[in-house]
């Protein structure tokens, strides 16, 4: 890689860690082969984050000035970084694939200006995504209304009901009274 593309590849990883990125976690990589690797970005891409790996000393660069900064020191051996917009994807999944292979280790992350060791990345993983919190939220606002129609419509209902049974009481003696 020439001085162009690293210039290139900090500046663009700035721009994803100032204005895209909400998490960034950093991995470790034990030996993880190229079909693994492969698969865990393509998993990545289907939840809306991204995996990358890159020279320590220009992830550091590219952090420079950005909420992520205080992260730095997490980039030392071999790294990787990920990141998504939503809060919980790239912890999500980056989750999931180190505990079914140990060849990834979670070193830990940020989200926003707040650091994460290990042990945060991994908790974070296991909140609803930002979708699930948003359809938890709908569904909790949507219950009162529900219930709501619900105990207006159970008195005519049971009207309803009563009505119903009474003719079809009255009205099968009378149908008889007429044969």
């Amino acid at each position: 890689m020439d001085r162009a593309e690293k210039r290139e590849l900090v500046s663009s990883l700035h721009q994803i860690f100032s204005e895209d990125a909400n998490l960034v976690v950093v991995t470790r990589n034990h030996g993880l082969r190229v079909h693994e690797v492969n698969a865990l970005r393509g998993r990545m891409r289907e939840n809306g984050a991204q995996y990358k790996v890159a020279k320590n000393r220009l992830a550091r660069l590219a952090l420079e000035g950005t909420t992520f900064e205080g992260i730095k020191p997490l980039f030392a051996g071999p790294t990787a970084m990920s990141w998504s917009n939503d809060p919980v994807a790239a912890a999500r999944v980056i989750a999931e694939f180190a505990n079914k292979n140990n060849r990834l280790e979670i070193v830990g992350g940020a989200l926003g200006s707040k650091q994460l060791d290990a042990e945060g990345v991994d908790q974070l993983a296991k909140m609803p995504s930002l979708d699930e919190a948003r359809a938890q939220v709908v569904g909790t606002i949507q219950a009162p209304a529900q219930r709501l129609v619900t105990l207006f419509q159970e008195p005519g209902s049971r009207l309803a009901r009563v009505l119903n049974a009474y003719a079809d009481e009255h009205g099968g003696e009378s149908s008889e009274e007429a044969g």
